[in-house]
């Protein structure tokens, strides 16, 4: 465990490959998890690995340029820590290949599905791969010969695969681009003997790979290289910011590169003369398996169609009111209203903003968009507001990782209709998932909110866990009224007493309440915390958390993903237990629920207790003031403690061992149990 000693820190980029690891072991998982599902857990795997060199260890190798002084000063060791990060995936890739080739091959082929490579290929096999190859891929194909000593050189691009092949006349190297942007991955090669037959593409080029060259070909090695993703974009405003990212986006495909992924079966010499031709240095190269880019692995066929090899599919759940409801503004005016992604559907949020797009009384709609959806029942209804004449003004993150081109691409389309588009601030993100109404009601303005865990995206809200609170309290509302007024450049800071709001009073208000639990364990009475987030990094909330179990504060922590926090240590955090639950659902809610001597406070929202989330990003957290609404999100939370399936135990050593069930305990798999329960109570 690699930890910062004076402040008894894990170091955040080495933690997250613990829970990466969590991700692989969902994939080993064959009591729970399906066949297709443990490959969707590989595909998982291989994306979030893709996208943390891209972006974490890219940074740590930008650090390197820092002046050694100043290094020092900081405690950075850029160096060593990526030595580390790669030693550890090393250890990871070597556990997937054996996933891969031990468990899921096998277990393919014990339901009739043969994934065949290009030296196992039949004679028919053949002749369908020829006529595949000569159909969609002969006049396509991009290939280049580079002789080194030549000088000759090639430029690989981000997160394409490519061959590289060697030759007997070993002064060249042959390159082939493998098109799986313009082709399905996996080739169907027919039913044999009750048996189904499926190759790679890749596959098929290197049983044609020979009539690409005129040299003899002696080996072919596929390859992928990693560049940096992070933009590094000078301080712009509005739609000049969007502008100069949309351009910048290029920049993916030129950065410098993090990771070379090479076929470990290729010789170390050729390797060598592989890596000076592309200009790497020793730490860039990563040796891995056969194949590369397994998030393709999300769409492998199944051509038994066998519902046993996936989840069963989980009916969404009705909503008791809103399900009913013919007028949302009556409904959630009468009572706030809460739901659960995705054991509900993302329709009633698209139907609140619908409704609201026709309704004669709905004067404005505002909403903050993070990650746009593609074309939605929400996006159409934004436009159809817009042409109905009402003001709607739609905030769009121009800096949302891996979706920058979308985001603007929307925002352009909502500006092309007449809508008011603000996008980024310099320096801040805006992260909250905040949605405001104003309708003329008795010749007064009435404010209707929606604040949620997760995006205002129908997609992700299958498959992420998130919750979000319908409301017309007029003091909540008229919080949410000053959030856009920052937003809108109206106001400099929101003056709030029920919303936390980053960065202006997030921070200040959750110090406040740890710190209200320490006085209370002092005074020798019962003072506890539960929170679930997705990660915990930040210095000063960990420091607190740390005070508070040396007072004797019980805390319960459900962190997801990385967590710089040692939980369990003796004299510093033996009162903090902390778990992490990854299944077939990405959780992605934050909870916060205090103690405060017996009179319990809850505060849902999109912050998580990382330092980016409290002083650097707009971020909106909720309290949940309704007594039934706080039942409920409270029992969620509970069964989410209870987990004795999916939790892994988060400890000093970072074992990520499952929790175990106690003698005559109950299974209980929280996102299961979430689902009946929500099931039952509607």
């Amino acid at each position: 465990m690699e930890t910062d000693q004076s402040r008894h820190l894990k170091h955040r980029d080495l933690n997250w490959l613990s829970f990466n690891e969590r991700v692989l072991q969902e994939a080993e998982d064959r009591e729970h998890n399906p066949l297709y599902e443990r490959m969707k857990f590989l595909a998982i795997y291989s994306s979030n690995l893709d996208e943390y060199f891209r972006v974490r260890v890219s940074q740590l190798r930008q650090m390197k340029r820092i002046e050694k002084s100043i290094r020092k000063k900081l405690s950075l060791q850029p160096n060593k820590t990526v030595k580390k990060i790669l030693a550890r995936v090393k250890k990871q890739q070597e556990r997937f290949g054996t996933i891969f080739k031990d468990q899921i091959i096998p277990d393919l082929a014990k339901n009739n599905i043969r994934l065949v490579s290009d030296t196992d290929f039949t004679s028919v096999h053949g002749d369908l791969a020829d006529i595949w190859y000569t159909t969609h891929l002969k006049n396509t194909l991009e290939t280049k010969l580079v002789v080194p000593s030549k000088g000759n050189s090639i430029f690989i691009e981000n997160q394409t695969l490519y061959f590289c092949v060697t030759f007997e006349d070993d002064k060249q190297f042959g390159f082939v681009k493998i098109p799986t942007d313009s082709n399905s991955r996996f080739v169907d090669l027919g039913k044999h003997q009750g048996n189904y037959y499926i190759t790679f593409i890749d596959d098929i080029i290197r049983y044609k790979v020979q009539s690409l060259f005129d040299h003899t070909v002696k080996g072919v090695y596929e390859m992928k290289l990693s560049r940096d993703a992070e933009l590094y974009i000078d301080d712009e405003l509005d739609g000049i910011l969007a502008e100069r990212i949309y351009k910048s986006l290029e920049q993916r495909q030129e950065g410098q590169p993090t990771r070379l992924l090479y076929d470990s079966a290729m010789p170390k010499d050729e390797a060598k003369k592989l890596r000076k031709l592309l200009n790497l240095g020793k730490i860039d190269m990563m040796p891995g398996g056969r194949y590369h880019n397994f998030n393709d692995f999300f769409k492998f066929p199944d051509p038994t169609e066998n519902p046993e090899l996936h989840y069963a599919e989980k009916p969404f759940i009705p909503h008791k009111v809103l399900e009913k409801s013919k007028d949302y503004f009556k409904t959630i005016r009468a009572k706030d209203q809460l739901v659960h992604f995705p054991f509900m559907t993302f329709n009633y949020i698209e139907r609140l903003v619908e409704q609201a797009s026709t309704d004669p009384d709905v004067t404005h709609i505002k909403i903050s968009l993070y990650r746009v959806a593609d074309e939605s029942v929400l996006t159409t209804a934004l436009l159809q507001a817009i042409d109905n004449g009402k003001d709607v003004t739609i905030f769009i993150e121009a800096k949302a990782r891996f979706d920058e081109e979308n985001n603007i691409s929307w925002g352009r389309k909502f500006e092309d209709k007449g809508g008011r588009v603000i996008y980024s601030y310099p320096r801040i993100k805006v992260h909250s998932k905040i949605l405001m109404i104003i309708r003329n009601e008795d010749d007064k303005a009435r404010r209707y909110a929606y604040i949620g865990t997760g995006n205002f995206n129908g997609e992700t809200s299958k498959i992420y866990c998130d919750h979000g609170l319908f409301t017309a309290h007029p003091k909540i509302t008229k919080e949410i009224h000053r959030v856009f007024k920052v937003l809108e450049g109206e106001l400099i800071i929101p003056r709030n007493k029920h919303l936390l709001i980053s960065p202006f009073t997030t921070r200040r208000i959750f110090e406040k309440l740890i710190q209200q639990e320490i006085d209370t364990a002092l005074e020798g009475k019962p003072a506890a915390i539960t929170a679930k987030m997705n990660s915990l990094e930040d210095p000063d909330i960990i420091a607190l958390l740390y005070k508070a179990s040396q007072a004797g504060v019980k805390i319960r922590l459900i962190v997801r993903g990385f967590t710089c926090l040692i939980p369990g240590v003796e004299g510093l955090s033996e009162n903090i237990e902390m778990t992490s639950i990854v299944d077939r659902y990405l959780e992605h809610g934050r909870i916060y629920l205090f103690h405060n001597g017996g009179d319990e406070q809850m505060y849902m929202g999109s912050a998580d207790w990382m330092t980016r989330n409290l002083d650097r990003r707009i971020e909106v957290l909720t309290p949940i003031y309704d007594e039934d609404l706080f039942k409920e999100l409270r029992a969620i939370l509970l069964i989410q403690l209870q987990d004795n399936v999916k939790a892994r135990v988060q400890d000093a050593e970072e074992t990520n061992t499952y929790v175990t069930q106690k003698p005559g305990e109950s299974a209980i798999r929280s996102q299961y149990a979430i689902y009946d329960f929500l099931k039952a109570k509607n």
